[in-house]
Protein backbone atom coordinates (compact mmCIF):
# COMPACT_ATOMS: atom_id res chain seq x y z
CA UNK A 1 0.00 0.00 0.00
CA UNK A 2 1.02 3.79 -0.59
CA UNK A 3 1.05 6.27 1.98
CA UNK A 4 -0.49 9.93 1.50
CA UNK A 5 -0.93 12.71 4.16
CA UNK A 6 -2.34 15.97 3.64
CA UNK A 7 -2.39 18.94 5.30
CA UNK A 8 -5.76 21.24 5.07
CA UNK A 9 -7.04 24.55 6.74
CA UNK A 10 -10.54 24.07 8.10
CA UNK A 11 -12.28 27.70 8.26
CA UNK A 12 -14.83 28.29 10.88
CA UNK A 13 -17.57 31.21 10.30
CA UNK A 14 -18.70 33.29 13.17
CA UNK A 15 -21.03 36.51 13.48
CA UNK A 16 -19.19 39.35 12.77
CA UNK A 17 -15.89 37.55 11.58
CA UNK A 18 -17.02 35.48 8.68
CA UNK A 19 -14.73 32.88 7.61
CA UNK A 20 -11.02 32.53 9.78
CA UNK A 21 -8.98 29.71 10.01
CA UNK A 22 -10.27 27.43 13.00
CA UNK A 23 -7.28 24.61 12.71
CA UNK A 24 -4.78 22.11 10.44
CA UNK A 25 -6.32 18.87 9.54
CA UNK A 26 -3.68 15.75 8.53
CA UNK A 27 -5.31 13.15 6.59
CA UNK A 28 -3.56 10.31 5.91
CA UNK A 29 -4.65 7.60 3.19
CA UNK A 30 -3.58 4.34 2.48
CA UNK A 31 -3.95 3.19 -1.01
CA UNK A 32 -4.04 -0.10 -2.30
CA UNK A 33 -3.73 -1.93 -5.74
CA UNK A 34 -7.38 -0.97 -6.11
CA UNK A 35 -7.37 2.88 -5.68
CA UNK A 36 -11.25 2.01 -4.24
CA UNK A 37 -9.55 0.66 -1.44
CA UNK A 38 -7.84 2.71 1.36
CA UNK A 39 -7.64 3.04 5.07
CA UNK A 40 -8.09 6.93 6.05
CA UNK A 41 -7.01 8.40 9.18
CA UNK A 42 -6.83 12.34 10.93
CA UNK A 43 -5.64 14.14 13.06
CA UNK A 44 -6.46 17.81 13.73
CA UNK A 45 -5.09 20.94 15.78
CA UNK A 46 -6.90 23.96 16.99
CA UNK A 47 -5.08 27.46 15.60
CA UNK A 48 -4.29 29.58 19.02
CA UNK A 49 -5.74 32.58 17.64
CA UNK A 50 -9.29 30.53 17.16
CA UNK A 51 -8.66 29.19 21.15
CA UNK A 52 -8.03 32.46 22.06
CA UNK A 53 -11.79 34.06 20.84
CA UNK A 54 -15.02 33.51 22.95
CA UNK A 55 -17.33 32.98 20.32
CA UNK A 56 -15.40 30.53 18.42
CA UNK A 57 -17.22 27.03 17.87
CA UNK A 58 -16.05 23.07 18.41
CA UNK A 59 -15.08 22.40 14.47
CA UNK A 60 -16.84 18.44 15.97
CA UNK A 61 -18.82 18.34 19.00
CA UNK A 62 -17.29 14.84 20.18
CA UNK A 63 -14.39 14.36 19.05
CA UNK A 64 -13.06 18.44 18.98
CA UNK A 65 -14.61 19.74 22.19
CA UNK A 66 -13.80 23.15 23.49
CA UNK A 67 -14.86 22.89 27.18
CA UNK A 68 -10.83 22.51 28.31
CA UNK A 69 -9.10 25.15 25.82
CA UNK A 70 -5.74 25.11 27.81
CA UNK A 71 -5.65 21.26 27.16
CA UNK A 72 -5.68 21.47 23.94
CA UNK A 73 -3.77 24.19 22.99
CA UNK A 74 -0.71 23.11 20.64
CA UNK A 75 -2.15 19.18 20.76
CA UNK A 76 -2.90 17.00 17.53
CA UNK A 77 -6.29 15.49 18.22
CA UNK A 78 -7.40 12.24 17.22
CA UNK A 79 -11.23 11.11 16.86
CA UNK A 80 -12.77 9.18 19.20
CA UNK A 81 -13.86 5.39 19.22
CA UNK A 82 -10.86 4.65 16.45
CA UNK A 83 -12.67 6.39 13.90
CA UNK A 84 -10.74 7.59 11.25
CA UNK A 85 -12.21 10.77 10.44
CA UNK A 86 -13.65 13.78 12.80
CA UNK A 87 -17.33 13.22 12.17
CA UNK A 88 -17.83 17.29 12.06
CA UNK A 89 -15.83 18.10 8.99
CA UNK A 90 -16.70 14.43 7.59
CA UNK A 91 -20.39 16.66 7.56
CA UNK A 92 -19.03 19.31 5.68
CA UNK A 93 -17.59 16.62 3.00
CA UNK A 94 -19.62 16.01 0.14
CA UNK A 95 -21.90 12.65 0.06
CA UNK A 96 -22.55 10.23 -2.55
CA UNK A 97 -24.04 12.45 -5.37
CA UNK A 98 -21.51 15.43 -4.70
CA UNK A 99 -18.88 12.82 -5.75
CA UNK A 100 -20.27 11.59 -8.52
CA UNK A 101 -20.37 15.50 -9.60
CA UNK A 102 -16.73 16.09 -8.44
CA UNK A 103 -15.11 13.05 -10.88
CA UNK A 104 -17.86 13.85 -13.68
CA UNK A 105 -16.12 17.29 -13.53
CA UNK A 106 -12.45 16.01 -12.97
CA UNK A 107 -13.31 13.48 -15.70
CA UNK A 108 -12.16 10.58 -13.02
CA UNK A 109 -13.73 7.01 -12.32
CA UNK A 110 -15.61 6.37 -9.41
CA UNK A 111 -14.21 6.66 -6.14
CA UNK A 112 -10.38 7.33 -7.83
CA UNK A 113 -9.72 10.80 -5.60
CA UNK A 114 -8.06 10.74 -2.57
CA UNK A 115 -10.16 12.09 -0.22
CA UNK A 116 -9.32 15.46 0.57
CA UNK A 117 -9.60 16.19 -3.09
CA UNK A 118 -13.43 15.40 -2.54
CA UNK A 119 -13.46 17.23 0.49
CA UNK A 120 -11.71 20.51 -1.04
CA UNK A 121 -14.01 20.27 -3.77
CA UNK A 122 -17.50 20.56 -2.20
CA UNK A 123 -17.48 24.25 -2.81
CA UNK A 124 -18.49 27.12 -0.44
CA UNK A 125 -21.83 26.59 -0.14
CA UNK A 126 -21.03 23.11 1.38
CA UNK A 127 -23.73 22.53 4.69
CA UNK A 128 -22.87 24.23 7.76
CA UNK A 129 -20.09 26.40 9.08
CA UNK A 130 -17.15 24.98 8.15
CA UNK A 131 -15.11 25.11 4.91
CA UNK A 132 -11.85 23.39 3.74
CA UNK A 133 -9.07 25.02 1.99
CA UNK A 134 -5.67 24.11 0.61
CA UNK A 135 -3.95 27.02 2.74
CA UNK A 136 -5.05 29.58 5.29
CA UNK A 137 -4.53 31.99 2.13
CA UNK A 138 -6.34 30.12 -0.19
CA UNK A 139 -10.00 32.23 -0.58
CA UNK A 140 -13.80 31.12 -0.21
CA UNK A 141 -15.70 29.51 -3.33
CA UNK A 142 -18.85 29.76 -4.33
CA UNK A 143 -21.10 26.96 -5.81
CA UNK A 144 -24.72 27.45 -6.02
CA UNK A 145 -26.01 28.87 -8.95
CA UNK A 146 -29.63 30.77 -9.38
CA UNK A 147 -33.21 29.60 -10.18
CA UNK A 148 -32.90 31.27 -13.81
CA UNK A 149 -30.44 28.50 -14.66
CA UNK A 150 -31.96 25.36 -13.07
CA UNK A 151 -32.63 23.89 -16.35
CA UNK A 152 -29.13 23.64 -17.20
CA UNK A 153 -27.94 22.47 -13.71
CA UNK A 154 -31.28 19.73 -14.15
CA UNK A 155 -29.20 19.12 -17.47
CA UNK A 156 -25.87 18.67 -15.94
CA UNK A 157 -27.00 16.41 -13.18
CA UNK A 158 -28.66 13.96 -15.41
CA UNK A 159 -25.63 13.52 -17.88
CA UNK A 160 -23.60 12.89 -14.17
CA UNK A 161 -26.37 9.83 -13.42
CA UNK A 162 -26.64 8.86 -16.98
CA UNK A 163 -22.71 8.00 -16.74
CA UNK A 164 -22.09 10.21 -19.72
CA UNK A 165 -19.79 13.23 -20.94
CA UNK A 166 -21.20 16.91 -19.77
CA UNK A 167 -21.50 19.31 -22.51
CA UNK A 168 -19.09 21.79 -22.64
CA UNK A 169 -21.55 24.71 -21.81
CA UNK A 170 -22.98 22.31 -18.97
CA UNK A 171 -19.65 21.92 -17.13
CA UNK A 172 -20.13 25.51 -15.22
CA UNK A 173 -23.64 24.89 -13.78
CA UNK A 174 -21.62 21.66 -12.08
CA UNK A 175 -20.42 23.85 -9.53
CA UNK A 176 -23.98 24.00 -7.83
CA UNK A 177 -23.88 20.18 -7.30
CA UNK A 178 -21.18 18.79 -4.96
CA UNK A 179 -21.88 20.93 -1.75
CA UNK A 180 -25.46 19.13 -1.63
CA UNK A 181 -25.02 15.86 -0.15
CA UNK A 182 -26.99 12.90 -0.28
CA UNK A 183 -27.42 10.07 -3.23
CA UNK A 184 -30.23 11.75 -5.49
CA UNK A 185 -29.72 14.20 -8.05
CA UNK A 186 -29.83 17.63 -6.12
CA UNK A 187 -28.20 21.21 -6.58
CA UNK A 188 -27.74 24.60 -4.25
CA UNK A 189 -29.53 27.04 -5.87
CA UNK A 190 -30.40 30.61 -4.86
CA UNK A 191 -33.77 32.43 -5.39
CA UNK A 192 -34.07 36.03 -6.82
CA UNK A 193 -34.06 37.17 -3.32
CA UNK A 194 -30.31 35.59 -2.48
CA UNK A 195 -31.65 33.08 -0.14
CA UNK A 196 -30.02 29.57 -0.44
CA UNK A 197 -32.13 26.39 -1.29
CA UNK A 198 -31.78 23.07 -2.28
CA UNK A 199 -33.51 21.98 -5.67
CA UNK A 200 -34.23 17.80 -5.43
CA UNK A 201 -34.14 16.84 -8.76
CA UNK A 202 -36.03 13.35 -10.27
CA UNK A 203 -33.79 9.80 -10.59
CA UNK A 204 -33.33 7.79 -13.06
CA UNK A 205 -35.73 4.68 -12.06
CA UNK A 206 -38.52 6.58 -10.11
CA UNK A 207 -41.78 5.11 -10.25
CA UNK A 208 -43.34 8.05 -8.95
CA UNK A 209 -43.14 11.69 -8.93
CA UNK A 210 -40.39 11.71 -5.93
CA UNK A 211 -40.67 15.95 -5.21
CA UNK A 212 -44.11 15.99 -4.96
CA UNK A 213 -44.43 13.19 -2.86
CA UNK A 214 -41.66 14.57 -0.75
CA UNK A 215 -42.75 17.88 -0.57
CA UNK A 216 -46.95 17.26 0.23
CA UNK A 217 -45.41 14.75 3.08
CA UNK A 218 -42.78 17.51 4.50
CA UNK A 219 -46.09 19.57 5.19
CA UNK A 220 -48.06 16.58 6.73
CA UNK A 221 -45.43 16.84 8.96
CA UNK A 222 -45.55 20.45 9.15
CA UNK A 223 -49.36 19.30 10.56
CA UNK A 224 -48.50 17.19 12.94
CA UNK A 225 -46.40 19.28 14.90
CA UNK A 226 -42.80 19.05 13.52
CA UNK A 227 -40.50 21.60 12.57
CA UNK A 228 -40.19 21.91 8.77
CA UNK A 229 -38.16 24.17 6.30
CA UNK A 230 -40.19 26.10 3.95
CA UNK A 231 -40.62 23.87 1.16
CA UNK A 232 -41.88 24.46 -2.90
CA UNK A 233 -42.40 22.33 -5.90
CA UNK A 234 -41.98 23.50 -8.97
CA UNK A 235 -41.59 22.16 -12.69
CA UNK A 236 -38.33 23.32 -14.47
CA UNK A 237 -39.35 22.00 -18.16
CA UNK A 238 -41.09 18.55 -18.18
CA UNK A 239 -39.56 18.07 -15.35
CA UNK A 240 -40.67 18.24 -11.33
CA UNK A 241 -38.14 19.47 -8.59
CA UNK A 242 -39.00 20.12 -4.83
CA UNK A 243 -37.41 23.34 -3.64
CA UNK A 244 -36.31 22.97 0.62
CA UNK A 245 -34.85 26.16 2.50
CA UNK A 246 -31.21 25.77 3.75
CA UNK A 247 -32.24 25.96 7.54
CA UNK A 248 -28.29 26.02 7.74
CA UNK A 249 -28.16 29.60 6.88
CA UNK A 250 -30.33 32.81 8.12
CA UNK A 251 -30.43 36.56 7.20
CA UNK A 252 -29.79 39.47 9.87
CA UNK A 253 -28.08 42.23 10.64
CA UNK A 254 -24.05 42.13 9.65
CA UNK A 255 -22.43 40.81 12.50
CA UNK A 256 -25.33 40.65 14.78
CA UNK A 257 -27.30 37.89 16.40
CA UNK A 258 -31.01 37.58 15.65
CA UNK A 259 -33.54 38.51 17.86
CA UNK A 260 -34.69 35.23 20.24
CA UNK A 261 -38.01 35.63 18.46
CA UNK A 262 -36.92 34.66 15.23
CA UNK A 263 -37.20 31.56 13.55
CA UNK A 264 -33.72 31.49 12.22
CA UNK A 265 -34.61 28.98 8.76
CA UNK A 266 -37.80 31.20 7.87
CA UNK A 267 -36.06 34.20 8.01
CA UNK A 268 -35.81 35.94 4.63
CA UNK A 269 -32.94 38.28 2.80
CA UNK A 270 -33.86 42.01 3.24
CA UNK A 271 -32.41 45.51 2.98
CA UNK A 272 -28.95 45.78 4.94
CA UNK A 273 -29.48 42.28 6.11
CA UNK A 274 -26.56 39.85 5.02
CA UNK A 275 -26.71 35.87 5.13
CA UNK A 276 -25.11 34.18 8.37
CA UNK A 277 -24.33 30.41 8.69
CA UNK A 278 -25.04 27.85 11.47
CA UNK A 279 -22.89 25.15 12.32
CA UNK A 280 -24.31 21.49 11.69
CA UNK A 281 -23.47 18.24 12.41
CA UNK A 282 -25.53 14.70 11.83
CA UNK A 283 -26.49 12.26 14.06
CA UNK A 284 -23.87 10.23 12.91
CA UNK A 285 -21.42 12.51 14.08
CA UNK A 286 -23.24 13.24 17.85
CA UNK A 287 -23.37 9.28 18.34
CA UNK A 288 -19.86 8.38 16.92
CA UNK A 289 -19.89 5.88 15.14
CA UNK A 290 -19.17 4.34 11.11
CA UNK A 291 -21.43 4.14 8.46
CA UNK A 292 -21.53 0.56 8.86
CA UNK A 293 -22.05 0.85 12.55
CA UNK A 294 -25.06 3.09 12.22
CA UNK A 295 -27.18 0.07 11.18
CA UNK A 296 -26.79 -1.10 14.78
CA UNK A 297 -28.09 2.11 16.14
CA UNK A 298 -31.48 3.57 17.32
CA UNK A 299 -33.69 6.53 18.01
CA UNK A 300 -32.75 6.06 21.42
CA UNK A 301 -29.20 6.36 20.70
CA UNK A 302 -29.93 9.78 19.46
CA UNK A 303 -32.00 10.66 22.45
CA UNK A 304 -29.07 10.05 24.82
CA UNK A 305 -27.02 12.17 21.97
CA UNK A 306 -29.95 14.69 22.67
CA UNK A 307 -29.29 14.75 26.05
CA UNK A 308 -25.48 14.79 26.32
CA UNK A 309 -25.42 17.56 23.23
CA UNK A 310 -28.37 19.76 22.91
CA UNK A 311 -28.69 22.74 25.39
CA UNK A 312 -30.13 22.19 28.36
CA UNK A 313 -33.06 24.19 27.70
CA UNK A 314 -34.58 22.61 24.76
CA UNK A 315 -33.37 19.04 25.89
CA UNK A 316 -37.15 18.09 26.41
CA UNK A 317 -38.46 19.19 23.35
CA UNK A 318 -36.20 18.26 20.80
CA UNK A 319 -36.64 14.62 22.57
CA UNK A 320 -40.69 15.21 22.01
CA UNK A 321 -39.98 15.98 18.61
CA UNK A 322 -37.53 13.55 17.73
CA UNK A 323 -39.72 10.94 19.37
CA UNK A 324 -43.01 12.24 16.73
CA UNK A 325 -40.71 12.22 14.12
CA UNK A 326 -40.11 8.35 14.66
CA UNK A 327 -43.60 7.95 14.67
CA UNK A 328 -44.20 9.91 11.89
CA UNK A 329 -42.00 7.61 9.53
CA UNK A 330 -43.95 4.55 10.98
CA UNK A 331 -46.73 5.84 9.68
CA UNK A 332 -45.57 7.27 6.36
CA UNK A 333 -43.25 3.75 5.66
CA UNK A 334 -39.96 6.35 5.62
CA UNK A 335 -37.30 3.60 5.74
CA UNK A 336 -34.52 5.93 4.45
CA UNK A 337 -34.31 7.68 8.16
CA UNK A 338 -30.57 6.34 8.81
CA UNK A 339 -28.52 8.91 11.11
CA UNK A 340 -27.26 10.94 8.47
CA UNK A 341 -30.88 12.22 7.46
CA UNK A 342 -31.11 13.41 11.13
CA UNK A 343 -28.85 16.97 12.13
CA UNK A 344 -28.24 19.27 14.48
CA UNK A 345 -27.58 22.69 14.43
CA UNK A 346 -25.96 25.40 16.85
CA UNK A 347 -27.80 27.93 17.75
CA UNK A 348 -26.00 31.61 18.38
CA UNK A 349 -28.56 32.49 20.82
CA UNK A 350 -28.30 29.65 22.90
CA UNK A 351 -25.49 28.60 22.74
CA UNK A 352 -25.60 25.22 22.06
CA UNK A 353 -27.01 22.67 19.61
CA UNK A 354 -30.74 21.80 18.64
CA UNK A 355 -32.04 19.24 16.63
CA UNK A 356 -32.67 20.84 13.37
CA UNK A 357 -36.01 20.51 11.12
CA UNK A 358 -37.05 17.40 9.59
CA UNK A 359 -35.67 16.72 6.25
CA UNK A 360 -35.21 13.97 3.53
CA UNK A 361 -38.53 12.28 4.50
CA UNK A 362 -40.24 10.10 1.45
CA UNK A 363 -43.10 7.58 1.87
CA UNK A 364 -42.53 4.10 0.79
CA UNK A 365 -45.26 2.24 -0.49
CA UNK A 366 -44.43 -1.52 0.13
CA UNK A 367 -47.17 -4.67 0.07
CA UNK A 368 -45.46 -6.46 3.24
CA UNK A 369 -47.73 -6.44 6.22
CA UNK A 370 -44.65 -6.36 8.99
CA UNK A 371 -42.16 -3.12 7.86
CA UNK A 372 -39.36 -2.30 9.88
CA UNK A 373 -37.10 1.24 9.46
CA UNK A 374 -33.22 1.88 9.34
CA UNK A 375 -32.85 2.79 13.36
CA UNK A 376 -33.76 0.65 15.92
CA UNK A 377 -37.16 1.69 17.36
CA UNK A 378 -37.59 0.09 20.90
CA UNK A 379 -37.01 -3.54 22.21
CA UNK A 380 -38.35 -5.53 19.10
CA UNK A 381 -35.45 -3.53 17.21
CA UNK A 382 -36.53 -1.64 13.81
CA UNK A 383 -40.16 -3.21 13.83
CA UNK A 384 -42.10 -0.39 12.94
CA UNK A 385 -44.79 -0.64 15.26
CA UNK A 386 -46.37 1.31 17.87
CA UNK A 387 -46.13 -0.84 20.20
CA UNK A 388 -42.52 -0.96 19.59
CA UNK A 389 -42.29 3.00 19.60
CA UNK A 390 -43.63 2.46 23.24
CA UNK A 391 -41.37 0.20 24.95
CA UNK A 392 -38.60 2.71 25.29
CA UNK A 393 -40.99 5.57 26.06
CA UNK A 394 -38.71 6.99 28.77
CA UNK A 395 -35.95 7.56 26.22
CA UNK A 396 -38.07 10.31 24.85
CA UNK A 397 -40.56 11.18 27.62
CA UNK A 398 -40.71 10.33 31.11
CA UNK A 399 -44.52 9.40 31.71
CA UNK A 400 -46.17 6.86 29.18
CA UNK A 401 -49.14 9.54 28.91
CA UNK A 402 -47.03 11.58 27.17
CA UNK A 403 -45.70 9.49 24.92
CA UNK A 404 -49.93 8.26 23.80
CA UNK A 405 -50.26 12.02 23.21
CA UNK A 406 -47.69 12.93 21.08
CA UNK A 407 -48.57 9.47 19.07
CA UNK A 408 -52.75 11.14 18.83
CA UNK A 409 -51.23 14.51 17.45
CA UNK A 410 -49.58 12.57 14.69
CA UNK A 411 -52.32 10.30 13.88
CA UNK A 412 -55.34 12.86 14.08
CA UNK A 413 -53.49 14.49 10.90
CA UNK A 414 -52.13 11.46 9.06
CA UNK A 415 -55.11 9.48 8.82
CA UNK A 416 -56.45 12.64 6.70
CA UNK A 417 -53.10 12.34 4.59
CA UNK A 418 -55.10 12.33 1.27
CA UNK A 419 -56.82 15.67 2.38
CA UNK A 420 -53.23 17.41 2.67
CA UNK A 421 -51.90 15.73 -0.31
CA UNK A 422 -54.66 17.04 -2.19
CA UNK A 423 -54.78 20.57 -1.14
CA UNK A 424 -50.90 20.42 -2.06
CA UNK A 425 -51.41 19.68 -5.32
CA UNK A 426 -50.83 15.49 -6.11
CA UNK A 427 -53.14 14.22 -8.06
CA UNK A 428 -55.36 11.11 -7.58
CA UNK A 429 -52.69 8.81 -9.52
CA UNK A 430 -50.04 10.01 -7.35
CA UNK A 431 -52.21 9.42 -4.24
CA UNK A 432 -53.03 5.84 -5.11
CA UNK A 433 -49.58 4.77 -6.06
CA UNK A 434 -48.58 5.90 -2.59
CA UNK A 435 -51.29 4.40 -0.84
CA UNK A 436 -49.39 1.10 0.36
CA UNK A 437 -46.99 3.36 1.97
CA UNK A 438 -49.59 4.81 4.43
CA UNK A 439 -50.40 2.42 7.61
CA UNK A 440 -53.63 2.46 9.45
CA UNK A 441 -53.52 2.49 12.86
CA UNK A 442 -54.80 -1.25 13.44
CA UNK A 443 -51.51 -1.86 10.99
CA UNK A 444 -48.81 -0.68 13.81
CA UNK A 445 -51.10 -1.31 17.25
CA UNK A 446 -51.93 -3.84 18.82
CA UNK A 447 -56.02 -3.46 19.67
CA UNK A 448 -55.43 -2.46 23.07
CA UNK A 449 -53.24 -0.15 22.21
CA UNK A 450 -55.70 0.96 19.34
CA UNK A 451 -57.57 1.39 21.72
CA UNK A 452 -55.88 3.60 23.87
CA UNK A 453 -54.95 5.98 20.92
CA UNK A 454 -58.41 6.50 19.76
CA UNK A 455 -59.79 7.37 23.34
CA UNK A 456 -60.27 11.14 23.03
CA UNK A 457 -58.79 11.73 19.72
Amino acid sequence: MTNKDFKLAVFAWTPGREFSPAGLLTLSEKVGANPQNRELTSRFAYGLGYLARTESVEVDPVSLSLADRDAIKGQEIFPVNGLGEFGGIRDAAPDAWGRRVIEARRKVPANTLSEAEYLLAAGGDRVGALDVRRDIESPDSSSASNLQSLEYVLQAAEAVESGMPVPANLEPFLGAGPSAGGARPKASVRDDQGALWLAKFPAKGDVFDVARAESCTLELARRCGLTVPEVRYIMVGQKSVMLIRRFDRYWALPGRIPDASIVLHDSRPGEGLAEGRLPLVSGLTLVACTEFESRTKGYHDLAAAIRKYVHADSITANCEELFARMVFNIFVSNDDDHLRNHAFVRDPRSVGWLLSPVYDVVPRPGVAFERQLHLEVGAQGKLATLDNALSYFSAFVPERARALNIIRRVWRELREWRTTFEAYGAEGHLIGQLEGAFRKLEDIAQPDLAKEIRKAA
